[in-house]
């Protein structure tokens, strides 16, 4: 079995997709919608993390049938992505960078997901943030505005995320620093210079994290999808085939054990920060941190993001959407025509200011 599904409206028999303003299926065909029933549906939990990696799952390995399951993907030959499209929804190129591909190149086994963030937005609701946050972007061309505000259409993908909680236990030694004020000379002036007074100082914090979220894929850079956060996990539905109705999804390329290791950098920072208030002081320094970690679990999901992926003067650039707040990222070319009008502007504006300054110092003689 491949996690293909179809959604035949009762009506007329056209294909179903999920509409985000109705939260139900809706036919575009007749008009008829349905609810979607997660009833029988497992609620979002969280699994052991260790027996996953001893099972081996998330490796594109056969794991437990109960935990995994074998989706249809399409591969991008440019930027890695392996989109899973439903049989309504054959993409003719990759949401993420634009590029053709192939619909159904192959198959991979992976773990299942725990939970679905819905999409809330409209595809016309995103494509009115991203065209108001297009219009901020003074120094972009405006050929480039024209071009995205045409009216194309945005890509609604569900991208594949991990979350990792964990108990965290640090010893740590450094030194805690203590600022005082001299009093010195320079060139016969008196001046009160900064001294810091350093003691060794060691000890022991620890912390629970919930849902350290990282993202599960390749296909774009971290910057992006890191900036659409915070989202509102909380609003996670049981996974369930209805929501994916219309859209496309990613299989992750990120695996569990290398998206834990991420989470760890993500866990460490945040470590640091408590070890820093734990020494106190006005400086610090941390000589040695050793963490260990116990308790940790996952879970694997999809959350809702709208793509355009435009190609200008021969690049791509690509703008992100989140699809529960309408926040937006992406990247931006810079118009030099714009640059240059500025720097002269402002020139202009330098100059006529100290010209104004240097009339009023003449009158003032």
């Amino acid at each position: 079995m491949t996690g293909e599904h179809r959604f035949p409206c009762e009506t007329c028999g056209a294909d179903m997709r999920f509409d985000p303003a109705r939260g139900e299926l809706t036919c575009d065909h007749c008009g008829a919608h349905e609810s979607i029933e997660t009833g029988g549906a497992a609620q979002p939990r969280e699994l052991n993390y260790a027996q996953a990696v001893r099972d081996g799952l998330g490796q594109d390995l056969a794991g437990a049938a109960s935990e995994t399951e074998e989706l249809r993907v399409s591969e991008c030959p440019n930027c890695g992505a392996k989109i899973q499209f439903d049989e309504t929804n054959h993409a003719t190129e990759c949401p993420y960078c634009a590029t053709p591909v192939v619909t159904g190149t192959g198959t991979v086994r992976q773990i299942k997901p725990q939970g679905v963030l819905p999409f809330s937005l409209t595809e016309q609701t995103a494509q009115e943030a991203m065209s108001a946050w297009l219009g901020r972007l003074w120094f972009a061309p405006n050929a480039l505005k024209q071009y995205a505000r045409k009216g194309r259409r945005l890509n609604g993908v569900y991208m594949p995320y991990w979350t990792y909680d964990a108990h965290t236990e640090s010893d740590y030694s450094g030194e805690r620093g203590t600022d005082y004020y001299v009093t010195v000379k320079v060139n016969g002036k008196t001046r009160r210079r900064r001294q810091t007074r350093w003691r060794r100082v060691s000890g022991h914090v620890r912390r629970a994290f919930d849902d350290v979220l990282v993202l599960a894929s390749n296909a774009l850079p971290v910057k992006y999808t890191r900036a659409l956060e915070p989202w509102d996990l909380a609003g996670l539905e049981p996974y369930v085939p209805d929501y994916l109705a219309g859209y496309a999804a990613e299989a992750y390329t990120v695996a569990l054990e290398d998206g834990f290791e991420h989470a760890q950098e993500r866990m460490n920072a945040v470590i640091t920060r408590d070890v820093k208030f734990d020494i106190g002081g006005d400086r610090q320094r941390i000589h040695d941190l050793r963490t260990q970690y116990s308790q940790v679990t996952y879970k694997h999901i999809l959350l809702p993001v709208w793509f355009a992926a435009y190609k200008f003067r021969g690049k791509t650039y690509r703008f992100v959407v989140n699809g529960r707040t309408g926040q937006v990222q992406g990247e931006r070319p810079y118009s030099a025509w714009k640059i240059a009008f500025a720097v002269i502007a402002g020139l202009i504006v330098a100059g006529a200011i100290g010209y104004g300054i240097a009339l009023t110092e003449q009158g003032s003689y």
